[in-house]
């Protein structure tokens, strides 16, 4: 977490009174709690709605639950968290023709033409590759077709500009904020129906002020970060790619600067973890979610990754406090692994 969202948590946790509540203490937590709302909506840009919820996966549990439309369609790369909440949606594939790893286009076209009102999951960027969809070219076809969009942003909200999708997810503690607190982004809250309870009648529970407050202060600080550092860190990741690459590192197609999926030769990710981890690096197999299995991931399978390939797979993500520095020490942690590696094969 940063240090600016630990002390807006603290502060928080300070104010004991229940946002609904109607005594002065409760009126003053609800002003908090709006101040909040108004300055994440302005570091996003978003000029919609905005629910708060207890992270990503409830938010994309309203956003496939609630929304007022007909069939559910998903990619088929999305986070498991939108699998369990639409477990009847069809499967949008990816486009195995080329090297892209892009929704299949055709495919798309050709469900949203057999379907009524759609609402249809594709995300910013997977969380185990880092791999991006073209959602500026997507939105248009689904909204002519009279659908939705749904999209997964956890990866990217606050660090790329968010897409022009009609729900947006976010989640607060990829930013260095809290866990536990996330946002589903509404263009118009009539695409809801709502149950009842707070957040406008969209969400049941208490807010949680301390995590809002850690959210928007981490969020507002990612905002405002000197372009500098962002530059530094971006060349950073560069400048790693490039020289994995000289080493004939393969990867998965176009990515963000935040996540990337690594294969290493004649080592399993298994062993990969426990390597890196005593060499006081925090890699992981998959997504956050299912990476405690260790099981074969669903998205590698998505992407076209053969199983070998995938079970040799780590992911490695790159925080806002990740500095050139340790980038460049994991990449010559990485190559040392890998040379042992293949001398014992």
């Amino acid at each position: 977490m940063r240090p600016e969202a630990i002390a807006a948590v603290a502060d928080g946790m300070a104010r004991w009174a229940n946002p609904s509540s109607p005594h002065a203490e409760g009126r003053a937590a609800r002003a908090a709690l709006e101040n909040a709302r108004a300055r994440i909506k302005a570091s996003l840009g978003w000029t919609g709605e905005l629910i708060f919820t207890s992270g990503a996966s409830e938010a994309l549990w309203i956003a496939l639950n609630r929304a007022i439309g007909g069939d559910r369609l998903v990619s088929a790369v999305e986070h498991d968290a939108v699998f369990r909440a639409a477990p009847g949606a069809e499967i949008l594939p990816i486009e195995r023709s080329g090297s892209t790893n892009e929704i299949d286009g055709e495919a798309l076209s050709e469900a949203l033409g057999r379907m009524t009102r759609p609402v249809v999951a594709i995300q910013s960027t997977n969380s185990e590759t880092g791999i991006m969809q073209p959602i500026g070219t997507l939105a248009p076809m689904i909204r002519e077709r009279g659908g939705m969009l749904v999209s997964d942003c956890s990866q990217t909200a606050g660090k790329y500009a968010l897409p022009d999708a009609d729900l947006v997810v976010v989640s607060a503690h990829k930013l260095g904020g809290p866990p536990g607190i996330g946002a589903l982004l509404v263009r118009d809250l009539r695409m809801l129906d709502p149950t009842g309870g707070h957040e406008f009648g969209y969400r049941a529970g208490t807010e949680n002020l301390p995590g809002i407050l850690g959210f928007a202060a981490a969020l507002q600080v990612f905002a405002d970060e000197d372009e500098a550092i962002g530059q530094a860190r971006l060349a950073a990741f560069n400048d790693f790619m490039e020289r994995m690459d000289d080493n004939q590192v393969p990867f998965f197609g176009a990515h963000s600067h935040y996540i990337q999926a690594i294969p290493m030769p004649h080592l399993s990710a298994a062993a990969q973890l426990i390597r890196f981890d005593a060499m006081g690096f925090a890699v992981s197999a998959g997504s956050a979610c299912s990476s405690g299995t260790l099981k074969r991931s669903r998205a590698l399978a998505a992407f076209g990754v053969d199983e070998d390939t995938a079970s040799r797979t780590i992911r490695v993500s790159f925080g806002w406090n990740t500095t050139p520095d340790e980038i460049d020490t994991f990449r010559e942690a990485w190559l040392e692994v890998a040379q042992g590696a293949a001398k014992r094969a």
